[in-house]
């Protein structure tokens, strides 16, 4: 099929602004608000509507974070599925009564029939009460809850872009026309149209289509929505406010679009930093995990850089605005991850092309066979013709080729459930066993996420304990995270935290303090120079502690080295396996992090990954994923934090932790709910068994359609006499769908 390229800007209803029922409710969004097309990303235009080519509705590319959470077309799709359910039930439960201990459509007669002749109700038809009721049943179904789909189908003929919803909209409108027609004027069917049971009818397998496909919509509709909600999250991470410094020194609070470049901004402690700039005034420790992906914080003092939307700690400081609006790293964040959700994949352009040509053929066919009976074919040569091309398309129905595909996925999405492996979307399900390539981020990936003690050595006399119950003693009195670890693990192994005097924070450098009269510092290098504390003998070791990824403060007790701590962020105990199934079934693993150079080396090359990249931001880890795609690679991409949701949304497939945040969960695609990448391996597994399930599922499918539409045609009618009627049709159909399912069923089993 052509490709479209559709950029509409009009501010009036231009020609293809129809409004889809359920489109009601998206004119809320804000001037300036570009609307695109799900299936087609290529549509976009600056007021709502409906897609010109497939005739969905059209969407905001950029939600805003105060937008209505559900959709109104999900909204309308599921009252639509709900209603015709309701009907639908009742309606298989009377036309295939022989199936059930129960006779519905005996009872109903019974019933209908006493009351009709209690109140001389006259009875102009020429079939059953039941087969009536069946009717009425059906017609809401087919004609309310069916109507996008006929819709869609419609524009899929006027546009040439035919598609499922094409196949959907032929056998619901065969299925329901025939039976209406059999309904209302059943004399004129030829006997070769009547069965031992009378009239066949179809408007059980005409409302069940609509059901079915309503519930996949549905599905898909929610998985969309989810794209949309990560997107409102990372909004959300915004500042609302900030405070204005003027000239003068006189502060004010002002909402955030009313903030420029150049303006001068105060952060108090425990804010957040409004936009991009640079510190004035002032130095404090910033939570910029939301960026690195990195639990320590990051110390600012005059010069430095900071992030719109990261969490300011202790201190208070003033910035200058560098960055506002659209062009902060977290607005820059937020448009990535929403291109990326809107992007398509070359699979689906495939489906819509075999779609469109059996259509073609089903349509060609049906047609063919009803011209050559009606030329050659026996008396009555019309009935015979309208029944070869009713049949056809009724034993064409797309319902077991539908199914093949929704089915497999829906038990292999809840095998991968039991497993803890929550797959979002079809897509993703069928990309994974395509993957060639793994990008890992390494903090709460590859890591525990959290800072632990790794290490504690003694020097000069001092005792490995005591020295570890100072530096707690000191950390006690600090709430960084290096801090917390220190701590942590004294309290861990018993230790008595001693109460501490004069304490006292050297931002960068670490902590002093006195306890029992000794002056006690614990910090980093510089800490030490500064009092001249000689560390000679101990830089061998520690370099070696480095080179494994610890971070290592030193303790001093006066004028000497007590001892030294290293804190590291521990490897999950789960990983090492977890690289090798995945190298094993010939992944390339890249680890991308926001980690300083030597850490990420250490971490590296103790798992034996194949690339390492470090002190990596949100939007290089974002452009080096797109390059890995743009060398022909299916890339896979797991990580945990706001950071990598732009590089979890453009990637082939988004893994996130399930330890991780709501923001990278909702960008990615599959999420591991036990945070291990062991899941990934699982994931992989259950792909390939889904989709060669799915391969059998199709084969079913058209295999029955290739067999049974020659033989609805009548190809075997000069040798054999036989001539399939549409009931054997609606038959053979039904087994196609029976057939698919059960195959489908066969995932619960298989082992991952």
């Amino acid at each position: 099929m052509p490709t479209h390229e559709h950029t509409h800007h009009h501010t009036d209803a231009g020609p293809h602004a129809h409004h889809h029922p359920g489109g009601a409710g998206m004119h809320t969004a804000p001037a300036g608000t570009i609307y695109t097309c799900p299936m087609h990303p290529q549509i976009r235009q600056d007021h709502p509507g409906n897609c010109p080519i497939c005739g969905m509705t059209l969407e905001p590319l950029l939600p805003t974070a105060t937008a209505e959470e559900e959709s109104p077309e999900l909204r309308t799709m599921t009252q639509r599925f709900w209603f015709a359910l309701v009907f639908s039930v009742p309606l298989l439960l009377m036309a295939m009564h022989e199936f059930f201990p129960f006779d519905l459509s005996a009872w109903v007669d019974e019933a209908i029939g006493g009351l009709a002749d209690r109140f001389a109700w006259p009875h102009w038809l020429q079939v059953s009460w039941s087969q009536c009721v069946q009717a009425l049943l059906a017609t809401p179904v087919v004609l309310w809850a069916g109507w996008p789909f006929f819709e869609r189908g419609w524009r899929s003929f006027v546009t040439w872009q035919l598609n499922m919803f094409s196949l959907i909209g032929l056998g619901v409108a065969a299925s329901y026309g025939f039976s209406l027609y059999a309904i209302l004027l059943p004399q004129t069917l030829p006997q070769a149209f009547l069965t031992e049971h009378g009239l066949p009818l179809y408007f059980e397998a005409a409302a069940v289509i609509v059901t079915l496909v309503l519930l996949g919509q549905v599905l898909e509709l929610r998985a969309r929505s989810r794209t949309n909600s990560a997107i409102k999250d990372l909004l959300g991470l915004a500042a609302n406010t900030a405070i204005r410094v003027a000239a003068d020194g006189h502060e004010a609070e002002v909402p955030l679009d009313q903030v420029v470049v150049g303006d001068t901004l105060r952060v108090k402690p425990g804010s957040k930093v409004p936009v991009d700039g640079v510190v004035l005034e002032g130095q404090s420790s910033v939570d910029e995990s939301m960026i690195t992906g990195e639990p320590i914080p990051s110390e600012k003092t005059p010069g430095s850089k900071v992030t719109g939307a990261t969490v300011n700690q202790t201190g208070a400081f003033t910035m200058r605005a560098e960055r506002v609006g659209a062009e902060t790293l977290l607005a820059r964040i937020v448009q990535m991850v929403a291109e990326a959700g809107r992007s398509r994949a070359p699979i689906q352009k495939l489906a819509d092309q075999v779609s469109g040509w059996f259509v073609l053929s089903v349509l060609g066919i049906a047609a063919l066979a009803a011209a050559v009976w009606a030329v050659w074919g026996p008396a009555p040569a019309l009935a015979n013709a309208m029944l070869v091309a009713v049949s056809v398309l009724i034993i064409a129905c797309p319902c077991a080729l539908g199914l093949a595909t929704p089915v497999s996925i829906i038990v292999g999405v809840g095998r991968g459930a039991k497993e803890g492996v929550l797959i979002k979307d079809a897509e993703a399900l069928e990309l994974m066993e395509k993957v060639d390539t793994l990008v890992v981020d390494k903090t709460g990936t590859l890591t525990e996420g959290k800072p632990t003690v790794q290490t504690v050595v003694a020097a000069n006399g001092f005792d490995a304990q005591q020295v570890l119950a100072w530096a707690a003693s000191l950390e006690q009195l600090s709430e960084h995270p290096l801090a917390t670890a220190i701590v942590g693990k004294a309290q861990a192994d018993g230790l008595t935290l001693a109460n501490v005097a004069g304490f006292d924070a050297v931002t960068g450098q670490g902590v002093r303090g006195s306890i029992d009269g000794q002056p006690i510092l614990l910090g980093n290098d510089r800490l030490m120079q500064a009092a001249q504390i000689d560390l000679s003998a101990s830089h061998a070791a520690v370099e070696g502690l480095r080179e494994q990824g610890q971070t290592v403060m030193f303790l001093a007790v006066g004028s000497r080295l007590a001892g030294y701590v290293g804190v590291a962020d521990a490897i999950k105990a789960s990983t090492p396996e977890a690289i090798r199934l995945l190298k094993a079934s010939g992944m390339r693993l890249v680890m991308l992090t926001g980690d300083n150079p030597v850490t990420a080396a250490a971490v590296g090359k103790r798992l034996g990954l194949d690339e390492v990249k470090a002190g990596v931001m949100p939007e290089d880890k974002y452009k080096h994923v797109k390059a890995l795609q743009d060398q022909g690679r299916i890339v896979a991409m797991a990580g945990d934090g706001v950071n990598d949701a732009p590089a979890l949304a453009q990637a082939n497939v988004g893994i996130a932790m399930g330890t991780g945040t709501d923001v990278a969960m909702s960008s990615a695609r599959i999420v591991l709910v036990k945070g291990d990448l062991r899941g990934i391996a699982k994931a992989r597994e259950l792909s390939q068994a889904t989709m060669r399930n799915i391969r059998q599922n199709l084969f079913f499918a058209f295999v029955y359609n290739f067999l049974g539409v020659p033989l609805a045609a009548g190809v075997l009618y000069p040798w054999l006499g036989l001539l399939l009627s549409p009931m054997v049709a609606s038959g053979a159909m039904a087994l196609s769908s029976v057939s698919v399912i059960g195959n489908a069923l066969r995932l619960r089993t298989i082992r991952v």
